[in-house]
Formats: C-alpha cells, sequence, structure tokens
C-alpha cells in the first residue's frame, strides 16, 4: 500500500548551504549506478581551496560508502599548500599532485579501483553548484567536468574576496 499523502522529500541543497552545514560537513554526490559508465563518479562542493580542511570530511563520507580511501589525486596548482599525505581517522591518505585540473578530484580505494569526482568551485552559487552536481552524477553522463562546470555557470561565479 502506498502512502500518497506523505509529502515528497527533495534531494537538493538548500540555498544557503555554505551556512546550513556544520564545520566540517562535506557536500558530495556519487553516482547511483552500479556500472559506472559516465566520465564521473560523482561530485564535491569543498568550502574552501584549504586541502588540510577540507579533505578530512570529504574521506570520511566517501569512506563511509567505499571503503577505505589510500590516494587522493588533484592539482597541486588548485590548493592551497597541498600536502604529500593526511592522517584521516587514523589512517594514511596519500596526496598525489596531477595536472587533473582544479575541476577534479582523483579518489584511490585499494589499490586500483579509482573514482573521480568533479570539484565544484567553493565561490560557486547555490543553483549552480546543484546544477553541476546534478550533472556529474546522471546515468551515462559523458560530459567533461570542466565543460560541465561552463555549461551550467559555474566556472562564471564570482570568487569571494
Amino acid at each position: 500500500m502506498s502512502d500518497s499523502g506523505s509529502p515528497r522529500v527533495t534531494r537538493l541543497l538548500p540555498d544557503a548551504v555554505h551556512q546550513a552545514l556544520k564545520p566540517g560537513t562535506a557536500v558530495v554526490r556519487l553516482e547511483t549506478t552500479h556500472d559506472r559508465r559516465g566520465v564521473l563518479d560523482g561530485a564535491w562542493w569543498p568550502r574552501s581551496r584549504d586541502i588540510a580542511a577540507e579533505l578530512p570530511a570529504l574521506i570520511a563520507a566517501l569512506a563511509e560508502y567505499l571503503g577505505p580511501v589510500t590516494r587522493v589525486g588533484l592539482d597541486a596548482g588548485a590548493w592551497e599548500a597541498l600536502p604529500t599525505r593526511l592522517v584521516i581517522d587514523d589512517r594514511v591518505v596519500h596526496i598525489d599532485s596531477f595536472p587533473v585540473g582544479d575541476d577534479t578530484v582523483l579518489i584511490t580505494r585499494g589499490e586500483q579501483d579509482l573514482f573521480s569526482l568533479l570539484v565544484v568551485p567553493p565561490h560557486a552559487t547555490p543553483d549552480a553548484a546543484r546544477a553541476a552536481m546534478a550533472e556529474a552524477v546522471r546515468a551515462g553522463n559523458v560530459t567533461q567536468a570542466e565543460q560541465i562546470l561552463i555549461d551550467t555557470g559555474t566556472d562564471r561565479a564570482v570568487p569571494e574576496v
């Protein structure tokens, strides 16, 4: 028996997501299909370019669904003071610098299982971030991260000074 009288729950980010979230909370969405045919496996919206402040929440959120994360690949030019490793939840997570662009983060689980996440710029508006994250996790998406940010207007958001 269906409960048609129940209100529908939407899973969109609130408009004031940066203010509504508690410190240390990661805004992340993962593709929910098992075949992983899309270019991206998910999306992440950090609140700053301080990787030591942002990465622990992302790793904790991903580890809950993916298991232990062993490596993270980032573009050194996109982040402040990129370390070579961080200890997160009593585990060493190695940080690799790759020229992947500031729009992508690579997550490794185990030895070779790689996940690619769109990185929504911290200065993005909530509407642009929602649109970019929704496109990144759309089943069968073949659009590259940079193009998603352009298409959703996320790249045009004005950074905070």
